[in-house]
């Protein structure tokens, strides 16, 4: 009997091992073989997500296109990110209940959450303009005054968000 038990220890410590081994692996390393339009990153209170999607157009203006939820609740937001330049700067754009099809200058005022410079922060902890799609994800996304921008919105108050996210979002996963 006591040999079967060693076996199942010996197993049991092998499977562990292997257990740690992967989880012991530095998200670094999953966000460097993501691409920037699979990356989908979190905030440190757990509230928000903001998930990259692919433009699937060469000719688009933005460089990038995202969506950021606030979980527990039914608020999407819409994100892009365009180059601009003098100074040379990826500008993020989030969205809330836009009206489709024309709208006015006005109407898109009125359903801009926040707008502001996108900084990406590398595995080294080097903070650069956000890359664009095809790039290598990220480690961590800036998004100087996001939740302050959150809380002045149209996506706050009663049955929408009601936690202001932290402008640091770290890497979660890659989607697929």
């Amino acid at each position: 009997m006591s040999g079967r038990t060693g076996i199942t220890t010996r197993r049991t410590g092998v499977a562990a091992i292997a257990a740690a081994a992967f989880f012991a692996v530095p998200a670094s390393t999953f966000a460097a073989a993501c691409k920037q339009e699979q990356a989908v990153y979190a905030d440190r209170d757990g509230a928000y997500e903001l998930r990259f999607v692919p433009l699937n157009s060469p000719s688009a203006a933005a460089s990038n296109q995202f969506k950021v939820s606030a979980l527990k609740t039914s608020v999407v937001m819409d994100g892009y990110v365009m180059p601009s330049e003098d100074p040379v700067r990826a500008i993020g754009i989030l969205m809330f209940n836009c009206p489709e099809g024309d709208a006015t200058g006005a109407d898109l005022d009125a359903c801009t959450v926040w707008q502001g410079a996108v900084y990406g922060i590398d595995a080294d902890g080097e903070m650069d303009n956000l890359q664009p799609e095809g790039a290598a994800a990220a480690e961590k996304l800036v998004l100087p005054g996001l939740g302050p921008a959150i809380r002045e919105s149209s996506a706050w108050g009663e049955g929408k968000a009601v936690v202001a996210p932290w402008d640091v979002l770290t890497f979660k996963e890659c989607a697929t």
